[in-house]
């Protein structure tokens, strides 16, 4: 982005057209690239100089102090001084107060003075006095993101949404909708999927809109057109606030692309709330992984991307690709304004059949309009209860394991003489809870292996009283047994523990 003073824009004909670069500005776009190549190692009010020299040259100063920004952002100024400039300035006014300046040569008597003090000759009490001053800082380094091709693709991109800041609404068509409502979500925006007769349009306004028209969003707006500028076959038509007259700003993928360069750093969470709850969520060991802004639910004409959604991956049974996993959605409902709130509940209405928790604040008694969509609300005040959530998702995670358990046979045999649970449930592809409650005619369970009786024999007779444990867990691990204490008491010993050194088998 520029600054305002440096937008280029039209307004022929009551419309507002951004000033675009052509072919003919990649010559100025080399020229300030060695401008500034050209001016390392010195000083900025040299460097200034130059650029008021291109700036008589060309047929826009405004372009060329907007591309003199962008090149900026990828210099590094620093103060250069033998001795602390604001140390030598003390030192010096001190001296000057003693001798009293009033001529030439009482300043450099003054200098000569606070050159002795400080150490160094008058020409460096000189040159330290103001060097932090901006004009005086040095161009240490000038390491360019961009070509000339590139350089001038940024300024479009830069101007394109430098313009938008004074936007009150954004209208957008795309060939990746999806990604556009995801980051207009990140934006904090709100936004509408309208039918027209081109085909489904992504109405973007900022909260306050539903009150007035309000030019609060415009740097929204703008970080907006990068992601819009990433797909490939786009539209963005745009209601401007020109100093109090309407006007309209159309935009395609033919005038502005994403260069690669300077990425916008975009808010993850729309909210405190969502952030805590998904801290919280993922620090705990549950059968669900967690999932950040799924994909979009088409409600009615419009489409809804729920805050989070749960992807039920047991553990123990085999992964299924994510596409095969039962999901449970998850949206928050935070406090905003009731129009917000009734927009909301007719998505709701009108969402795809899916499992949906709506978590909801207490605030917007809108609890029971939820659960007469059959959606399951969880109210909350000022932080969702992870646990009221884990509550609700262990309700369809019991229906899963005894759906999965009525597939099962009545009575397993497994081939192996030895296998863990575990082990068992990723072959059945169910979890470890589904596969539990199941008999086991040929095998006995131990602990959380289930090993042939004929086995658990057979390692036993490897197992002597006053033998060492580590010796012990060697000897069973051979058979597959690999909870060494359980498989002992099996077996009809204990473990005597020797503190932090191990410990010696015994008869129990």
């Amino acid at each position: 982005m520029l600054r305002k003073d440096h937008l280029r824009v039209s307004r022929a004909g009551g419309g507002y057209y951004p000033q675009f670069t052509d072919a003919g500005d990649r010559a100025l776009a080399a020229s300030l690239l060695g401008t500034f190549q050209g001016h390392v190692g010195e000083r900025r009010a040299r460097l200034r100089e130059a650029l008021e020299a291109a700036e008589r040259g060309a047929d826009s100063f405004k372009l060329v102090r907007g591309l003199a920004a962008l090149l900026e952002r990828d210099a590094t100024f620093e103060t250069r001084a033998e001795v602390p400039p604001r140390r030598t300035r003390r030192v010096a006014f001190e001296s000057a107060e003693s001798v009293g300046v009033a001529s030439e040569p009482e300043r450099a008597e003054a200098l000569s003075a606070a050159a002795d003090r400080l150490g160094v000759d008058a020409a460096t009490v000189e040159q330290s006095l103001y060097a932090d001053r901006e004009e005086n800082r040095i161009l240490a380094s000038f390491e360019p993101r961009w070509d000339p091709e590139t350089l001038l693709e940024q300024y479009d991109l830069s101007l394109a949404q430098t313009a938008l800041f004074d936007a009150t609404e954004v209208r957008v068509r795309s060939s990746e909708p999806a990604d556009l409502v995801r980051a207009v979500k990140r934006l904090g925006l709100m936004y509408e999927v309208r039918q027209t007769d081109e085909g489904r349009e992504l109405v973007v306004t900022g909260p306050d809109s539903l009150f007035r028209a309000t030019r609060r969003y415009g740097t929204a707006f703008a970080r907006l057109l990068r992601s819009v500028a990433k797909t490939d076959d786009w539209r963005l038509s745009a209601t401007i606030d020109d100093r109090g007259r309407e006007r309209t700003m159309t935009l395609t993928d033919a005038d502005v692309s994403v260069p690669g360069v300077e990425p916008v750093a975009e808010p993850t969470y729309d909210s405190a709330v969502e952030a805590e709850f998904a801290a919280t969520f993922e620090s705990l060991d549950t059968d669900w992984d967690l999932v950040r802004e799924p994909e979009p639910l088409e409600t009615g004409p419009r489409v809804m991307i729920p805050d989070f959604a749960f992807d039920y991956a047991p553990a123990g049974a085999e992964a299924e690709p994510v596409a095969d996993r039962f999901r449970v959605y998850f949206e928050i409902m935070g406090f905003w304004t009731p129009e917000y709130v009734e927009k909301k509940l007719s998505q709701l209405e009108t969402v795809e059949d899916v499992e949906l928790l709506v978590a909801v604040d207490e605030s917007l008694a809108a609890s029971e309009a939820i659960e007469a969509h059959d959606h399951r609300a969880i109210p909350y005040s000022g932080s969702v209860r992870v646990k009221d959530v884990v509550d609700a998702l262990r309700e369809f995670e019991d229906e899963l394991v005894a759906d999965a358990a009525d597939s099962l046979p009545g009575a397993i045999v497994p081939d192996a003489d030895a296998v863990g649970l575990g082990e068992l449930a990723a072959e059945y592809g169910v979890s470890v809870d589904a596969v539990e409650g199941k008999s086991f005619p040929e095998h006995r369970l131990v602990g959380r292996t289930l090993v042939r009786p004929a086995v658990l024999e057979e390692a036993s007779e490897g197992i002597d009283a006053g033998m060492a444990l580590a010796e012990a867990e060697e000897a069973l691990a051979t058979y597959g047994l690999t909870d060494a204490s359980t498989a002992l008491s099996a077996m009809g010993y204990r473990v005597e523990w020797e503190g932090l050194s191990g410990g010696t088998v015994r008869e129990k």
